[in-house]
């Protein structure tokens, strides 16, 4: 079982949260309806996710065989047979139509937007897999890109309007961790000596440039996010001072890339640093008082 829970990459799902952005911040994270047509969204995302993971590992495993990390992949270390990851990956795309025609039958809702956006992210990143993840600066905006389709699916399934700030601040922060991640994909192939066709177009340099620009950008578009008259007047003034969070979270998160040279993915850095996962709670907590209590 942890095997093809490895080869689902599970861990990878909490990206998926995303989906639940729209209902969170519309302040209806309460109606029981919503949230499950949300819940939904992440299921399906999730096996969307998964599906292209299998697929990547299918198409990579020659090289990940060569990979210090990667080789211990469940299809790279012959674990899993690369037929049966094939057969796992059908099953999962067959999963995902039949939650979307129970979806539109059963609950007799048009979600032809929600299931254009989980085709438009197959399409993706099949396209990425096969040739765009080699393409420098391309790849990382089309990570971020994909992010922001979980908000814009979870904004469709639950019919909530989806603001352009939603977008712009999705996009920056996914870009921030895609930087991250490339940067640590860098450092490892100095350590190892082999690098990838993935980091055609990149350097340690640039990287380090590219993270500390994305990162002020994602910065000054959350204060000017925070201090626009129907932000303030949906949350109230209070809102501002949450900028506080995010500025520690993304010094934070520079600290452990640039000082420390922590080379995991992003997403394992959150797993493990319990400062940000603090500072990330207490946003959350902030945002959840000002919307639903008033009060901060």
């Amino acid at each position: 079982m942890t095997k093809f829970l490895t080869l689902l990459r599970v861990e990878q799902w909490v990206k998926n949260l995303f989906v639940f952005l729209p209902l969170f911040f519309s302040g209806n994270f309460l109606n029981t309806e919503l949230f499950l047509k949300s819940c939904v969204a992440f299921v399906v995302f999730s096996l969307a996710s998964s599906t292209i993971y299998i697929i990547n590992d299918y198409a990579d495993a020659e090289l990940d065989r060569q990979h210090p990390d990667k080789k211990n992949r469940p299809i790279a270390s012959g674990a899993i047979s690369k037929k049966t990851a094939l057969g796992i990956a059908i099953f999962l795309m067959g999963l995902i139509i039949s939650i979307i025609l129970f979806i539109t039958a059963g609950l007799q809702q048009n979600i032809g937007k929600f299931a254009i956006v989980i085709l438009a992210y197959l399409g993706m990143n099949l396209a990425y897999t096969f040739r765009l993840k080699h393409v420098a600066i391309i790849d990382v905006c089309l990570i971020s890109i994909g992010f922001v389709l979980r908000v814009m699916a979870g904004g469709y399934i639950t019919e909530i309007p989806i603001s352009q700030w939603a977008i712009l601040l999705t996009f920056v922060l996914a870009l921030v961790l895609a930087l991250g991640k490339r940067r640590g994909e860098l450092i490892n192939a100095q350590i190892s000596g082999k690098t990838r066709r993935s980091l055609d177009g990149y350097n340690v340099q640039f990287a380090d440039i590219a993270l500390s620009i994305s990162v002020t950008l994602a910065i000054i578009s959350y204060l000017m996010f925070t201090v626009q008259p129907e932000v303030q007047n949906r949350f109230g003034n209070k809102i501002f001072y949450t900028f506080i969070f995010v500025v520690f979270a993304f010094l934070r998160y520079l600290q452990q890339t640039l000082v420390h040279n922590r080379t995991e993915s992003p997403t394992k850095i959150i797993y493990k640093d319990r400062y940000i996962q603090a500072t990330l709670i207490l946003w959350v907590v902030s945002y959840f008082l000002l919307i639903y209590y008033k009060t901060f």
